[in-house]
């Protein structure tokens, strides 16, 4: 058989996701340029599942927090108006809604950075109301864990 020809959407993936490889790598700085070339290429009506990831990973780069707010909102707000055929034709359906339990735990961080425990407190009931979709695997049992380290962490606040 030939090699599969890739989709653009399978490009703009590809491209983010090895900017998120620097970023897991300890260079914070590339990937945020990367991810900034990015975000100028498919603009802010781009293709929501695009900007989702995009912001998600992007405000992990920010050293401010203010900014690194403003990047996890855009990830929600990209990541809510994905449609369910939208998402149905991808092959990363399941992905995208286990991402909303780090969504909305990765807000209640940013407003616990920023002093503002109601906001955090209301955020990460969102993230353990969205956690029964995660598997019970690494990448969902992780994000369980920071939530309860959350909760703790909030109810000494």
């Amino acid at each position: 058989m030939g090699e599969q020809q890739q989709t653009p959407d399978d490009a703009v993936m590809t491209r983010i996701g090895q900017a998120t490889m620097l970023l897991h790598g300890g260079d914070r700085e590339e990937a945020r340029n990367r991810f900034g070339a990015l975000w100028a290429e498919i603009g802010a009506d781009g293709d929501p599942l695009h900007r989702c990831t995009l912001a998600h990973y992007m405000a992990d780069t920010q050293d401010d927090p203010d900014t690194e707010l403003a990047w996890d909102l855009r990830a929600l707000s990209a990541a809510e108006e994905l449609s369910e055929e939208r998402v149905a034709r991808h092959d990363s359906a399941v992905a995208l809604r286990s991402l909303y339990p780090s969504l909305h735990l990765n807000l209640a961080a940013d407003y616990v950075k920023l002093s503002r425990p109601d906001a955090a407190r209301v955020h990460l009931d969102r993230a353990r109301a969205a956690s029964d979709v995660l598997d019970d695997d690494g990448y969902g049992n992780g994000v369980r864990a920071a939530i309860g380290r959350l909760e703790s962490r909030l109810r000494t606040e």
